[in-house]
């Protein structure tokens, strides 16, 4: 592939206002030490690459034609922790929905919770709908556009911010995900130990951040990361920025960014009690705000804990007084920093069956079978209420 030789180009941006800040050419600087030996202007040819390779996704607009912040912002905030293509049915549904933020801030936040289901983080759609709602009331429907408005928003942390306002609205702006840090990483040689690194990896970014065409340079990289400078055996004869990469030179690309070893996730136990009325429908209750899963509905569960509790402790938090039967093996869920074990017991209850005060009964309602999957049921307790019908 062909590299054009030319200098590095040598910019920085400040976090808050997306000020450029001009760098002095010189041996001493930062930013000749932004990515050591490098022969291309790093920008010119990832953007070249973009024109030519991008990833054509469903919020993404062309090269040179405006992009709607609504769907940036929505796509980002359904990207967090979560794969492109999950993401994109999703992503679909909703804009069928709520094709507009004044749409979605109108909806009904359990209606907005149940479409989000299977996603996770659900916190993230808490503050989605929040968010919409202030847009709506506050600006008109209208996103702001640069990064310290944008930052004032609910569930809107620094590098939405930053996506938002470059991809969104053509400002400059430094974004930084993992694709981005680990290109960042092996261009610049980085090699202190995440999550150390990360003050470094960001003002190499920002070095290397274009003065134009900012929201395509971001997501040429994000491309970048995700396609070939995968975290495992990156393609460098592929990469358009080969020539620049310091790692590759010093044959170290495979080991960036250096990550400190994972500790061994915490288990936690629970007991959750699935009650089937005789008409077929299933017990839920809904979480309070705060917390995992705030908000979503569940089977009425105990606490999660280090030990499993007790078989005769848990049955005195029934919800309903019944014949509560064990089901065989557990249901196991693992969350990003813990993994959850849960024991279920089931119970055929009547259709004038009493809730006691252990099942909070202004939090419950009774679903029928056939309407679970319109319901705000994380993946967890759909999980639990499959495992709990299985022969029922």
């Amino acid at each position: 592939m062909d590299i054009s030789a030319k200098p590095l180009r040598r910019r920085a941006a400040r976090d808050s206002d997306s000020e450029v800040v001009e760098r002095t050419h010189n041996e001493g600087s930062d930013a000749a030490r932004a990515v050591p030996g490098a022969t291309v202007d790093i920008a010119e040819q990832m953007l070249g690459w973009y024109d030519r390779e991008r990833r054509h996704l469903p919020w993404r607009v062309a090269p040179g034609v405006k992009a709607d912040p609504y769907k940036v912002w929505l796509s980002e905030i359904m990207l967090q922790q979560t794969t492109v293509k999950a993401v994109i049915p999703f992503f679909n549904a909703f804009t069928r929905r709520w094709p507009t933020v004044k749409k979605l801030a109108a909806a009904d936040l359990d209606e907005v919770l149940a479409a989000w289901a299977g996603l996770g983080y659900y916190s993230r759609a808490r503050n989605l709908h929040a968010c919409a709602r202030v847009v709506t009331e506050q600006h008109r429907g209208r996103f702001p556009s640069t990064e310290a408005a944008l930052l004032e928003l609910p569930g809107i942390g620094p590098y939405t911010a930053a996506a938002i306002a470059a991809i969104g609205f053509g400002r400059k702006a430094v974004v930084v995900d993992g694709n981005v840090e680990r290109v960042v990483a092996r261009l610049s040689a980085i090699e202190t130990t995440m999550p150390q690194a990360k003050p470094e990896m960001r003002r190499a970014a920002a070095l290397l951040t274009p003065d134009s065409r900012a929201g395509d340079y971001a997501q040429a990289m994000m491309d970048l990361g995700a396609t070939i400078c995968t975290p495992r055996r990156p393609s460098c004869l592929m990469c358009p920025v080969a020539g620049g990469c310091e790692a590759r030179r010093r044959g170290i690309a495979e080991t960036l960014p250096r990550r400190a070893i994972k500790a061994e996730r915490p288990v936690r136990h629970a007991i959750a009690f699935v009650a089937l009325r005789e008409d077929g429908a299933v017990l839920l209750r809904r979480r309070p705000d705060a917390g995992l899963l705030g908000g979503m509905l569940e089977v009425p569960s105990s606490a999660w804990d280090a030990a499993m509790p007790k078989a005769k402790d848990a049955l005195q938090a029934v919800p309903i007084h019944a014949a509560w039967w064990t089901v065989p093996e557990t249901v196991v869920h693992v969350f990003t920093h813990f993994r959850l074990e849960v024991q279920v017991y089931r119970a055929l209850v009547p259709l004038n069956a009493a809730l006691n005060l252990w099942a909070a009964p202004e939090r419950c309602k009774f679903v029928p079978r056939h309407d679970l999957g319109t319901q705000a049921l994380p993946s967890l307790m759909r999980k639990i209420i499959a495992h709990a019908l299985q022969g029922a």
